[in-house]
């Protein structure tokens, strides 16, 4: 009688995995993930290079009295114009974005309660509905940390357990196939904020933000979005590992391979993980001639922070600006000694070395910000599709 009783609770169990298993997104082979901000009222959809993509999440959606909303309803019929091109591209998920640096200020108060957890959820599933979209991308900019000034709380850790918990049961519920992401921030201390663990258990991507790993507010100029692992004894003797031994900071310099061996550590599955590329360069001003600017002092931001297509239209070897390699970081920069201006990006060879790691190391995917970043043709998103599918 007691085995008959141990075969029945292996076959519930294993029924319920199976039911877990099938609510996962089945994606043959990494994804391809681009976020999208129309700039104006109206954008083309020919120009997106969506047979390139296997996701596009439109962005960004607001948390206001406890649901999503668009901040500017006009912004409705855009994504309308967006989700009816899969009658085009039918293996593409349309998704949204709630969210972002500027709009993550209603998640903490939202997730709080029971009760608001419900309410945003419900809104959640009509808004996926009306819109006739696959998923959602959480981006709170942070649980338990203030990132722009935002409302936060302990209690968000295991606030956002539950919110993602709220969502994915919601979500199952449609009657299709829902994929339920969030984006992550590329440097360990976001980890100490969120359950990771349970977390995973809900979403089907985390979208690894390996990008603004440095700013215009450092002291030093750096890579912002570098795949290698950078160790403070590669740079040792430069202006930046003097002001990080400074401030006793022994997280960075940050990478992407460090933040992925981290969250692996952490358990997570690493087909799980969706690692970021920057379509548009940071830099700094006054900076010194040394390592041609990387890793020196610098006066403050450049204000002429650009997209990939104005800087390989402008400033790629041109206009005084010389390319240079990081063969540690894996990362290009620019340095312009006449104007004393450093940029770092990504550039069709670090997206390339990107989507060849995240191949390799069978990860779930390559995601970025933005897509209206990119040229129109031979750009990031062509090196990035090249080199996941092998079509030239």
């Amino acid at each position: 009688m007691k085995n008959r009783y141990l075969i029945f609770i292996f076959l519930v169990a294993a029924i319920l995995t199976g039911c877990n298993a099938q609510s996962r997104e089945s994606q043959e082979g990494p994804c391809i993930m681009a976020y999208f901000m129309p700039r104006g009222d109206d954008f083309d959809p020919d120009t997106l290079q969506l047979d390139k993509l296997t996701h596009i999440i439109f962005s960004f959606t607001e948390v206001e009295d406890n649901q999503m909303k668009f901040r500017n309803e006009a912004r409705g019929s855009l994504l309308e114009k967006l989700s009816a091109q899969k009658a085009k591209y039918p293996d593409l998920k349309v998704m949204v974005a709630c969210g972002g640096w500027g709009g993550s200020g209603g998640f903490s108060e939202m997730a709080a309660t029971e009760e608001t957890r419900r309410q945003f959820v419900e809104s959640v599933g009509h808004f996926i509905k009306e819109y006739n979209l696959d998923g959602l991308d959480i981006d709170w900019e942070y649980p338990g940390l203030p990132g722009a000034g935002n409302p936060h709380s302990p209690k968000d850790k295991e606030n956002f357990t539950a919110l993602m918990h709220d969502l994915r049961k919601e979500m199952d519920r449609i009657g299709r196939d829902q994929v339920l992401t969030f984006a992550a921030a590329g440097w360990q201390r976001f980890f100490d904020h969120i359950e990771v663990d349970k977390v995973m258990q809900d979403a089907d991507y985390m979208n690894l933000m390996t990008y603004d790993l440095a700013g215009g507010g450092d002291g030093f100029t750096s890579h912002h979005t570098n795949l290698g692992k950078v160790k403070i004894e590669d740079i040792e003797g430069s202006t930046a590992a003097e002001f990080m031994r400074t401030a006793s900071d022994t997280s960075r310099p940050w990478s992407a391979e460090e933040i992925v061996d981290y969250c692996i550590g952490l358990g997570v599955d690493p087909g799980q993980l969706v690692i970021g590329a920057a379509f548009y360069g940071k830099g700094w001003i006054g900076v010194p001639p040394e390592n041609n600017g990387l890793y020196q002092k610098n006066r403050g931001a450049w204000n002429g922070f650009g997209r990939y297509l104005a800087i390989r239209e402008s400033y790629e070897d041109k206009n005084g600006f010389a390319r240079h390699w990081d063969p540690v970081a894996k990362a290009p920069w620019l340095y312009n000694p006449t104007d004393s201006i450093m940029i770092t990006y990504d550039d069709t060879v670090s997206v390339r070395l990107k989507a060849e790691y995240v191949r390799r190391g069978k990860l779930g995917g390559i995601m970025f910000w933005e897509l209206s970043g990119d040229t129109p043709g031979g750009g990031l998103l062509h090196a990035i599709h090249s080199e996941i599918t092998g079509v030239k």
